[in-house]
């Protein structure tokens, strides 16, 4: 008998049935932007800080959030009592993930399209990330659907670095989430999405077979087939449902432990419901989560009142997160969601 790697089982871990992962990768700059949502409190980058804290500091994290995303330098930042906020979240069985993009660059001979920057010196940051406890990273690459885009040079050359990325994150033991994005920007349709979606996944799973990525230890994080944001026809949730599991398997390996959705510019309960319609259809080889950033940050980031702890900001967290991982089991309702007694805004249309 086989025995399981450690790699693999925290895979496994990280998109356990009625849990998923917080992608709060977002700079402090960024929440003082409103690029979560407008918040009260939220006016310097030292209350986006305390703001931080507060995410760490939720009691119940781990109860529907297995793993939380985050830049490296939340690993040196401390909460006012002096605990480093990775402790914070340690404490609460929460696994800790970071993401080692340091930006974009242009794609040679290209105007519209990027490739991430970050694989220089990558190593010897993934050896000191690791021995400070983190689990896990996240590497991101994106396609932009317009007309005559995306090219086949722009998915393989992102493609390939997702699998540079995860090769090393093997090599110092750590779990790689391989994000190949399509962008919902745009007035393309369903179907375009899907033909796009199709592209970039078989190019990512190409370019990971050949750097010998065991798709056991890995997380897939992806975008659901969805109608691009200013396509006239929107399409319903089953169709979103069912459009997105026949695309994921034509591609993905059944080997793969789960996939984390990413939500992409969906509103929080649009997100949340077609994670719970894909998972009311029968079951598939693959656990279906999500590793939402916006679509949870939205609604703590507008609620919060100022606190680090106690605080509504909290309260807020834990309702999305719950509401998420009840749609992990297909068990979500819109009378649940009311539960919060919180409006539900609108998406924002610019990511």
């Amino acid at each position: 008998m086989t025995t399981e790697s450690t790699l693999a089982a925290t895979a496994r871990r990280m998109v356990a049935p009625g849990k998923g992962i917080f992608a709060a990768d977002v700079p402090l700059k960024g929440l003082v932007r409103g690029w979560w949502g407008e918040s009260a409190h939220a006016r310097t980058e030292e209350d986006a800080a305390h703001f931080q804290e507060m995410i760490c500091r939720t009691a119940g994290l781990g109860e529907h959030l297995s793993s939380i995303i985050v830049f490296p330098d939340v690993l040196d930042r401390r909460a006012g009592d002096g605990t480093p906020l990775a402790d914070l979240v340690a404490e609460q069985g929460v696994l800790l993930g970071i993401t080692p993009t340091t930006g974009w660059q242009l794609l040679g001979g290209s105007e519209h399209e990027y490739v991430p920057r970050g694989l220089d010196g990558l190593a010897k940051r993934l050896e000191a990330w690791r021995e400070r406890g983190v689990a896990f990273v996240k590497w991101r690459v994106a396609a932009r659907v317009r007309t005559g885009l995306p090219t086949e040079r722009a998915l393989v050359s992102n493609a390939r670095s997702v699998a540079e990325c995860a090769a090393l994150a093997h090599q110092f033991g750590l779990v790689p989430i391989v994000e190949p994005e399509v962008e919902m920007k745009g007035e393309h349709t369903i179907e375009r999405q899907f033909d796009v979606t199709e592209r970039f996944l078989h190019r990512t799973f190409e370019a990971l077979y050949e750097h010998d990525i065991l798709p056991e230890e890995i997380v897939l994080k992806t975008n659901m087939v969805v109608s691009g944001s200013d396509c006239p026809e929107q399409a319903g949730v089953d169709i979103v449902a069912q459009e997105t599991l026949r695309c994921l398997r034509r591609v993905v390996p059944p080997a793969l432990p789960g996939i984390g959705f990413l939500s992409g510019g969906q509103s929080d309960r649009d997100a949340t419901a077609h994670l719970d319609a894909m998972n009311r259809l029968a079951p598939q080889p693959w656990a279906l989560s999500f590793s939402f950033g916006r679509a949870i940050g939205r609604a703590p980031v507008e609620a919060w009142d100022g606190k680090t702890d106690e605080s509504s900001g909290q309260t807020a967290l834990r309702h999305r997160a719950r509401m998420n991982g009840l749609a992990t089991l297909g068990e979500w309702s819109a009378v649940a969601e009311k539960g919060n007694g919180q409006r539900q805004p609108a998406a924002r249309r610019d990511e």
